[in-house]
């Protein structure tokens, strides 16, 4: 039996991970007949400010940042982030209202998905600091960084499914750290429900990467989805009946939305293109979604990463799509949105910053017009 590799998907994950996406294009060392004067071209301007306002950067200071979410009462962010020299991400929280960052993984390994628990009072997040061969993995991120930044190579970011993540549960400075997953392989990208009493998460212990949902606790395990392909990124639905996730079971690397019932019923795409579609996260009270997408019809334009919001409905028992609106149009990557819990913010992963690192950024968010 032939399972499905996912290093091809998630190369196309990286892409947006990685925010280094433009090709440089060198000119010919022959020299070209004077042109035509050409009439100068007039830049269409940009439809971001009919939906955000207020935009800023709120992390800093790293080799990278991203992937954050807002603490339940929107006063604190969490996220992931490379602190120089270490070579991995790393857990932290900061306050918006100002303050140090602070780490709260346990400083070694990889680590990746993080999330408050609905009631504010702990995390969980995805670890690889229990690696038996931890000093060894180390030893070769450090290597690989140096001969990077050696060279100036910005190093397209691959996610390699680490056989070593495992699901950690702890307190809010980080503390009272509890293992809530013990499968070989990969388990990460956890969410809670809204409720607290569940976690759904992505893990390849069935032979390829598939959904599952389990207690908080870590307790009765049951598989959610049973495709091929890679499955993950998942969100409960702000009522907890739904979950929406990211697929390429259709056509390998063109990732594409879904949504499943919390039971393991009803599940329907959303997205039907040929594009990389990932990172789809709910509005907590209106009926929309958000999520990350890259057009790659044609082959002769360079994709880029831009954030896009879906209206969507309940009909005949399942959610069904509607209308497309465009958020981004900003000629850097912009990846990984997340509303805020009142929904009037948004926060996303982008490398429109000075030295084209990417970091998180928020803005006031407006809906489009009905």
């Amino acid at each position: 039996m032939t399972f499905f590799s996912p290093t091809a998907a998630i190369r196309w994950l990286a892409m947006a991970a990685a925010l280094a996406l433009s090709a440089v294009v060198q000119a010919a060392d022959v020299p070209a007949a004077p042109a035509a004067p050409q009439p100068t071209a007039v830049p269409k301007p940009s439809i971001e400010p009919r939906y955000l306002s207020n935009v800023r950067q709120v992390t800093s200071g790293y080799t990278k940042a991203g992937e954050g979410y807002f603490s339940p009462d929107g006063r604190n962010i969490i996220y992931q982030a490379i602190a120089d020299p270490y070579p991995f991400y790393q857990i932290y929280t900061q306050s918006l209202a100002g303050g140090k960052p602070k780490l709260l993984s346990t400083g070694r390994g990889k680590t990746t998905c993080s999330f408050f628990s609905p009631d504010g009072r702990g995390i969980i997040y995805a670890s690889s600091h229990l690696d038996p061969d931890l000093d060894r993995t180390e030893d070769a991120g450090r290597k690989q960084a140096a001969e990077d930044a050696k060279s100036g190579k910005h190093r397209r970011y691959q996610w390699d499914f680490d056989q070593n993540m495992e699901i950690f549960a702890a307190d809010l400075d980080g503390k009272n750290l509890r293992r809530l997953t013990y499968s070989k392989g990969y388990d990460a990208e956890c969410t809670y429900s809204p409720d607290g009493r569940q976690i759904v998460f992505c893990s390849d212990r069935g032979g390829n990467p598939n959904l599952y949902i389990m207690d908080a606790d870590g307790s009765h395990v049951r598989q959610l989805t049973h495709a091929t392909g890679y499955n993950g990124g998942p969100f409960f639905s702000p009522d907890g009946r739904w979950v929406v996730f990211r697929s390429d079971r259709k056509k390998e690397g063109l990732l594409q939305i879904y949504v499943i019932a919390a039971d393991g019923s009803k599940e329907t795409p959303l997205t039907d293109n040929t594009g990389v579609n990932w990172a789809p996260y709910w509005h907590p009270h209106k009926p929309y979604i958000i999520w990350t997408a890259a057009d790659h019809s044609d082959p002769r334009a360079a994709p880029n990463f831009d954030l896009w919001l879906m209206k969507y409905e309940e009909r005949d028992g399942r959610v069904v799509s509607g209308k497309l609106t465009r958020i981004t149009d900003d000629p850097a990557a912009d990846v990984l949105p997340v509303f805020s819990p009142d929904g009037k913010q948004l926060m996303w992963t982008s490398n429109r910053t000075a030295d084209h690192s990417s970091q998180l950024f928020i803005a006031d968010f407006k809906m489009p017009e009905e």
